[in-house]
């Protein structure tokens, strides 16, 4: 039995037992909780309300010129709120998990995150169209109904969902305890990072925090839509392998050359020099014509032959000329 920790990498023979969760109490409150917050945020923003005005306060402390030497560094970091590459990496982890589990499920939960970050933080965004930061045109205005998409933050709200989606599907508390600080510290240095660059307002991140969050709460709502996609999606895949069979493949054959003769079978145990007729050597000059007619005894005697390449070459003894031709004089 391996002891080592690669052997945790290994496929597990038989699919886990993993306990799905469920929309208990605790749960259900803290989505009610978070989503009271969500409205009071998008109802602040509107009226123009006192947190409109410590937007503006932030925006213009720049706090990326109060810390310019954090700059460089946090270009980078605001990338793990990047959708993209996020995305990737998470989904790259989860299809191992699937893998590993025998089971689709993972991939599946983080598809439906996405979808519904991508349908609820989208239509707002576009339904406010709110401006960003460097983008305001009046001191002390929200920048609502301009034709922005930046309330609310799309980075912050996505930094929740993706690093958050693998403490939703950790198999062990522990590792949910660790993911979730993982995942909190992701998610709200993201956050902070947009708001040092001066790209996002202060309320868009604390509506992106709100957003990530609901999805992860209302998730489990999801899940038996999850579990009657897996064995539709297995299913598909079992048709698809029983029309495409693995044995049925063609045998490779030699290439050949565009207009170039084909390659003729050879029976096992021949040769291709082997199957010539006997040949016989040329003698010098003309001496075998003045030998006399050979009786068919000796035509018919075989002998060795040798391979083309074993050959000696010789050059036949005496002149070339024909023998009934004159030399010609000069004149």
């Amino acid at each position: 039995m391996r002891t080592d920790i690669f052997a945790r990498l290994d496929r597990e023979p038989e699919p886990p037992k993993i306990e799905i969760p469920r929309m208990s109490r605790t749960r259900t409150a803290l989505f009610g909780g978070t989503l009271a917050f969500y409205l009071a945020i998008v109802v602040a923003v509107l009226v123009t309300s006192s947190l409109v005005t410590l937007d503006w306060k932030v925006m213009l402390f720049r706090p990326y010129q109060q810390w310019p030497d954090l700059h460089a560094f946090l270009d980078y970091f605001v990338v793990l709120g990047q959708r993209g590459p996020t995305a990737v990496m998470i989904a790259a982890w989860l299809g191992w998990r699937s893998w590993r589990q025998h089971t689709l499920r993972p991939l599946l939960a983080l598809g439906t995150a996405l979808l519904l970050l991508n349908v609820t933080v989208g239509a707002v965004k576009l339904g406010l169209g709110r401006l960003g930061p460097h983008y305001a045109t009046r001191i002390g205005s929200a920048e609502l109904f301009a034709g922005g998409d930046i309330f609310p933050s799309g980075h912050t709200a996505n930094a929740v969902v993706t690093w958050g989606i693998l403490a939703y599907l950790a198999t062990t508390p522990r590792a949910r305890r660790y993911l979730s600080v993982l995942s909190a510290v992701v998610a709200l240095g993201v956050g902070a990072t947009t708001v040092y660059l001066g790209t996002h307002w202060l309320s868009d991140v604390l509506l992106g925090w709100a957003a990530g969050l609901l999805i992860l709460l209302g998730l489990p709502w999801f899940e038996p839509l999850i579990g009657r996609a897996e064995p539709a999606i297995l299913s598909v895949r079992d048709r698809v392998r029983e029309r495409w069979p693995a044995d049925r493949r063609r045998v490779p054959s030699t290439p050949v050359a565009a207009g170039g003769p084909r390659p003729a079978a050879v029976p096992q145990g021949a040769s291709a020099q082997g199957d010539e007729p006997p040949r016989e050597s040329v003698g010098a000059g003309h001496s075998s014509r003045a030998a006399g007619p050979r009786s068919s005894s000796q035509l018919i005697q075989s002998r060795p032959h040798a391979v083309r390449s074993e050959r000696t070459p010789t050059a036949p003894a005496g002149s070339r000329r024909p023998p009934n031709s004159r030399p010609v004089t000069g004149g």
